[in-house]
């Protein structure tokens, strides 16, 4: 660090300014309080994506490719779940981080990795409904293969940019608050090499994956506004088929929305921190979006769930108008042929 240029050569991180960087900043009630709170995220958000991972080993053969990447976002969810929720209620229930400088790289890579790789799968979930929505073609030689090159690329991607801090470019550190750690923001302001990682790590694991994003489901947009017409010329199969992938948009369209709700007020938050001022960003209000964005991997399994109820209410409803539908015919039926049976013999007499 001795041959780093420093922009501000009198700024001293967070984590230096004093001999224990894991000491709580906040007080023992307010530990307590989001202790219980990651616990009752983390409970429903590791049994949520467990039992979506449960019933998609039960029809491993049967899943689609779309749903594919959806297993591939539970396991991601179940993940971050098991790996970060344990280290950090242990933490604020004891009111310090106890695992030390290598659980504090281990915590901030699993947190990383996992949600990058979230982030990065909720991409190409949008590039696959964009696909099927404006080019109706794609979908006839999309095939299971192709989606396992397209997750193998998501976990490449999620571990090299997880993995570049440890291998010293970048690094992990405490946050402000000191139970939790994530990626080492300040950096930005102590060095040009730090600057130059926290700008790529911005770019490549959040405005460009949410610029896809958002391109994606805008031009799904402007693409059913002007679709009746184009989808009124091929035929039910297809017309049928395109009703269903907008379904699944709209699900898409949710999950996206509810990760990036939860995540991008923790971004602005870091984004304050690496090119702020020095302490411009107090402890209570870092510690909220934190809390937000843990509870990102809860929402999912919730949004399944309810799609599943529609479903479901829908196939009831339908039953319902079905047998109502036999019963309206099959009495029709016994009106028309007992009319039918009435008149045979007036017809017999006048033959």
């Amino acid at each position: 660090m001795e041959n780093v240029t420093r922009p501000h050569s009198s700024y001293i991180p967070h984590y230096l300014l004093r001999d224990d960087p894991f000491a709580s900043k906040l007080s023992r009630e307010a530990d307590i309080v989001a202790a219980f709170y990651i616990c009752i995220i983390g409970i429903l958000s590791a049994t949520g994506n467990g039992y979506v991972l449960y019933m998609s080993i039960k029809r491993k053969t049967k899943l689609k490719p779309p749903e594919l990447m959806t297993v591939n976002l539970a396991i991601f969810d179940f993940g971050i779940s098991v790996t970060g929720k344990p280290f950090f209620v242990i933490s604020s229930f004891s009111h310090r981080w106890l695992f030390g400088w290598e659980g504090c790289r281990f915590y901030g890579w699993a947190g990383f990795f996992f949600g990058c790789g979230s982030l990065i799968t909720m991409t190409m979930v949008s590039l696959d409904r964009y696909l099927k929505i404006c080019h109706l073609r794609y979908g006839t030689w999309l095939k299971r293969h192709h989606v396992f090159l397209c997750l193998a690329f998501v976990w490449g991607y999620a571990a090299f940019w997880a993995t570049m801090p440890l291998v010293g470019w970048g690094n992990y550190a405490p946050e402000p608050f000191g139970t939790s750690c994530t990626l080492d923001w300040w950096l930005a302001q102590a060095s040009m090499s730090g600057k130059s990682f926290v700008l790529t790590i911005l770019f490549f694991c959040l405005i460009f994956p949410t610029g896809l994003i958002v391109f994606s489901y805008t031009m799904i947009i402007f693409k059913v506004k002007s679709s009746a017409k184009e989808v009124s010329h091929y035929d039910t199969r297809i017309k049928n088929s395109h009703i269903l992938e907008m379904k699944l948009t709209k699900v898409a369209v949710v999950i996206c929305a509810g990760f990036l709700i939860a995540w991008i007020p923790y971004a602005v938050v870091s984004v304050v921190s690496a090119f702020g001022e020095p302490d411009s960003v107090p402890i209570p209000v870092s510690v909220v979006p934190t809390l937000l964005a843990k509870s990102s991997a809860m929402y999912n399994p919730i949004i399944y769930q309810v799609v599943d109820l529609q479903r479901s209410c829908a196939n009831s409803f339908c039953c319902k108008a079905q047998k109502k539908s036999r019963h309206f015919r099959k009495s029709r039926f016994y009106t028309i042929s007992g009319s039918v049976k009435d008149k045979a013999p007036t017809r017999e007499s006048h033959m």
